[in-house]
């Protein structure tokens, strides 16, 4: 009970501080985005005026169809029916002509009184105190007055901007009104639909401790195909790679005996058979031979082990250098030509690189190739080939190897990167092998931050690539 009303609160409280923020957001939103319309709607309506204005009462006084008070009167009436100020000035910026509003200062005698720089021949529009001439904001407008094509002086409508502030509010009010509605309705459903989320949570959580303790075939019995549903199966499955898990290191412990235990089994019986006469003298250094060999086996088998864990505590320190991997390929290639010749192997390079210099560390990278060459002899039969072929696209080089052995099961292409882990055909053919050079190459190959992939067929071998980054221009020239 605690889990829910902890959780439940959690949820309220970020419903609530998000519904407020949005709520917030979009008052301030919507005011700014409305009070921008209607000050530009205003603009336009007052521009379009004071070009109407200009042309008829304005162009008529200058013309001398309208008298001063002619053109006083006129310009009353367009105040009183905008609640503008206007003022009409001449081309030396004297106020000639102007009728104020309720409400707004006196003009100026001149308009370069207001502004010195003030430019009497550019249509403007101002949204603010107008050089702090009104003591509120203002919507002004200034256009400039043309008489037979002829600059005349400028004509200006100064509208307070307050009947656009009642309007704002109304619209304003008009849009967060349902929102606030919608929040209610928003919390009464979140009661509701928290109730049914926390079931299947609380279930999730006493079948997670099961597994906790080790339980891992307790079902979770939910199988709904929302969130929760996938976070059960996630659950499930979790609890199923550890039961594999559980069963690998099982199975580690295991092979790990008999991979120790092999060799010394061998090692004691030989030494005691020495020890006791039941080997004669003359054939002691053959048996002697073979002591050397196992031991070596424990010794590779030991160091393995030791650098994979060096591996896992520290990660694999990398030495990069530019080097060409043609020439790498070559060289770990010659180095098992008397392996091939004893077992009638050819080993073909198909080379289809035009850039084959790389940025790696040399040394690890020769020993990612030595080992993958090292499992394609051991698995290919007498008489067969393996083919090395190196690619290129983009800046990536691609190097395979491909055998014509017998293939990886199907089942177990996801396992041979496992420490220890052999095939069952594997195992039955390499008694000398430690299960470790893959589980070693794959580490190298993700400490650079690459990929390496296996596709094989049984009955027709398997191919393993890595890719490596090229040498860059500036590090190839250095």
């Amino acid at each position: 009970m605690t889990l829910r009303h902890s959780l439940f609160d959690k949820i309220f409280i970020s419903f609530l501080v998000i519904f407020t923020v949005c709520f917030g957001f979009i008052v301030l939103y919507a005011s700014n985005v409305t009070r921008s319309m209607l000050v530009d709607d205003r603009t336009e309506v007052l521009t379009n005026e004071a070009f109407l204005i200009a042309d008829q009462t304005v162009a008529g006084y200058v013309q001398g169809v309208y008298t001063k008070d002619e053109l006083q009167e006129s310009l009353r009436y367009y105040s009183d029916k905008l609640n503008a100020s206007i003022w009409v000035t001449d081309e030396k910026g004297i106020i000639y002509g102007f009728a104020n509003a309720d409400g707004h200062p006196d003009n100026p005698k001149n308009i370069f009184l207001v502004d010195p720089d003030f430019d009497i021949y550019t249509a403007q529009s101002f949204n603010g105190k107008f050089y702090n001439t009104f003591k509120s904001n203002v919507i002004s407008v200034a256009i400039p007055i043309h008489i037979n094509n002829q600059p005349n002086g400028m004509l200006l409508i100064h509208s307070t901007v307050e009947q656009l502030q009642n309007i704002q509010e109304k619209i304003v009010k008009l849009i967060y009104a349902p929102y606030l509605f919608m929040i209610i309705i928003s919390f009464a459903l979140l009661g509701i639909i928290s109730g049914k989320v926390m079931r299947p949570i609380r279930k999730i959580n006493s079948v997670a401790e099961q597994y906790s303790t080790g339980n891992f075939d307790t079902p979770m019995d939910i199988h709904s195909n929302d969130e929760i549903g996938q976070l059960a199966s996630t659950l499930e499955y979790m609890a199923s790679e550890l039961a594999k898990l559980d069963e690998y290191r099982k199975a580690f412990i295991s092979n790990i005996s008999h991979d120790f235990r092999s060799p010394l089994t061998s090692i004691k019986g030989y030494i005691e058979a020495i020890q006791d006469g039941t080997i004669p003298p003359e054939k002691q250094s053959h048996y002697l031979d073979i002591v050397v060999q196992q031991t070596n086996r424990l010794t590779k088998l030991t160091s393995s082990l030791l650098e994979l864990n060096n591996y896992d505590s520290y990660g694999i320190w990398l030495v990069c250098k530019d080097f060409d991997i043609v020439e790498l390929v070559l060289s770990a290639i010659n180095s098992f030509e008397g392996r091939c010749i004893e077992k009638q192997i050819a080993i073909r390079l198909n080379n289809h690189t035009e850039h084959s210099i790389v940025h790696a560390d040399k040394t690890k990278i020769e020993q990612v190739i030595y080992n993958l060459l090292d499992n394609a002899i051991k698995f290919t039969p007498n008489g067969k080939s393996i083919y090395v072929t190196l690619s290129e696209k983009h800046d990536k080089i691609f190097v395979s190897v491909k055998d014509e052995g017998c293939g990886i099961p199907k089942d177990s292409l996801n396992r041979v990167w496992v420490r220890f882990y052999k095939a069952d055909r594997s195992r039955g053919k390499d008694k000398q092998g430690t299960g470790l050079g893959l589980a070693i190459t794959k580490e190298i190959i993700k400490a650079h931050n690459e990929n390496i992939n296996v596709v094989s067929t049984e009955g027709v071998g398997s191919e393993f690539t890595f890719s490596l980054s090229k040498a860059t221009t500036d590090s190839e020239q250095s």
